[in-house]
């Protein structure tokens, strides 16, 4: 088991690799495609409708072909994605391109979430994702590096789908120990329903639970604001604060550095504080940094407002995530958690693209504008949502 929970760490890296990628190398990739602002916001609506297509279905996937599998084919999928970017001759070809990477970044996603939520503890979970954030801090670091030293986003893409397919081979290697594992887990599951057979559940209602539409709106705001500091911070850098492009990627990967360190932090945290405290100091962390990037102010206070917000962020998706059974009970915490996840995906797709879309027929300057905006209303989602199970 420690050696599999190794293995999904490295898998979580895999993961947040390509998910900042394309904000960082976008300032770069646009003159080559002689493209508008707005169309990285396209191309992430694109990824993001794949990764909800494929949590969707990831509950079939998992069930016929078991964790290890997913993430193999997952994973070869979104490093050969990443090497289609590499050589897309046109725009055409990076859309074709993205939907692998969202597709196989969904269902990978949800199946190790849901993994790592029935065979280890609680604190594991903020571990994983800070995990997650160690791979989308190295993405901008490693494009930066491409773009300064070599004028080359396209080898940025290149080293990314290299790791990525390192990684694979890792995933392929390790088959048999998830085999073991989930047979181990199939024989507990027949043992605890033979047990159980006799209790009958409720009709099950999972979205007229109190409280439940408020911690949806909570985490699509969420996700609405991470998403969009990853794909926009750049361009704001750069069209705004006149940073040189490799000057900004780098500055982005300090945003999800700050996401990165906070959630490594908040494992050892939650010992002490509970979720809900841990959550409204992140959401208020967050909106402080937000505002300080919103106030003209020298360059190097945008600098920390990134990373303010990042800290911000970093507590907020796992402890919601692991607040669930807590604040909804166990009979509907399966469904509500999938609500969730597709309630965020939901905002990833949507909103860094019409903030993309207002940002064209305006200026990239409205950016730390609507950061505030989508952070206030987060955090006014969850403060209702506490109210409101009192």
């Amino acid at each position: 088991m420690t050696l599999l929970l190794l293995i999904i760490y490295l898998a979580f890296i895999s993961l947040g690799l390509p998910d900042s990628v394309l904000g960082a190398a976008w300032p770069a990739m646009r003159p080559d495609f002689d493209a508008p602002l707005d169309t990285a916001g396209y191309l992430f609506m694109v990824i993001a409708c794949g990764t909800i297509v494929s949590s969707l279905a990831s509950g079939k996937l998992l069930k016929h072909f078991g964790v290890g599998k997913v993430s193999l084919v997952s994973a070869a999928m979104t490093a050969a994605a990443l090497l289609g970017f590499h050589f897309a001759p046109s725009l055409l070809w990076l859309v074709l391109c993205a939907i692998p990477l969202g597709l196989g970044a969904g269902a990978i996603d949800a199946g190790l979430n849901d993994f790592v939520a029935r065979h280890y503890k609680a604190h594991h979970m903020s571990w994983l994702h800070s995990f997650w954030g160690v791979g989308a801090t190295s993405g901008p670091i490693v494009m930066a590096f491409f773009i300064d030293t070599q004028d080359s986003w396209r080898n940025g893409y290149l080293a990314i789908a290299i790791i990525q397919f390192s990684l694979v081979i890792i995933y392929s290697l390790s088959l048999p120990l998830w085999k073991k594992v989930e047979n181990t887990q199939k024989r507990t599951i027949v043992a605890e329903t033979n047990t159980d057979e006799s209790v009958k559940q409720p009709k099950s209602k999972p979205l007229q639970t109190k409280g439940v539409k408020f911690a949806l709106l909570s985490l699509f705001f969420y996700c609405s604001a991470e998403a969009a500091v990853g794909l926009w911070g750049s361009s704001y850098l750069v069209n705004v604060k006149d940073v040189s492009p490799s000057v900004a990627a780098k500055w982005i990967s300090f945003y999800w550095a700050g996401i990165t360190i906070g959630r490594f932090i908040t494992g050892f945290v939650t010992l002490k504080i509970d979720n809900n405290h841990l959550i409204r100091s992140g959401q208020i962390t967050a909106l402080s940094g937000a505002i300080l990037l919103l106030l003209p102010l020298p360059i190097p206070f945008a600098l920390a407002g990134l990373l303010l917000i990042g800290l911000g962020l970093a507590p907020i998706f796992p402890c919601m995530l692991h607040e669930t059974p807590t604040r909804f009970g166990t009979t509907h915490s399966q469904s509500i958690m999938g609500y969730q996840m597709a309630t965020a995906y939901t905002g990833t797709t949507f909103i860094p693209p019409l903030l993309g879309f207002i940002a064209t027929q305006t200026s990239i300057a409205i950016f730390p504008m609507f950061l505030v905006l989508i952070i206030a209303l987060m955090l006014i989602a969850s403060e209702r949502l506490l109210y409101v199970l009192k």
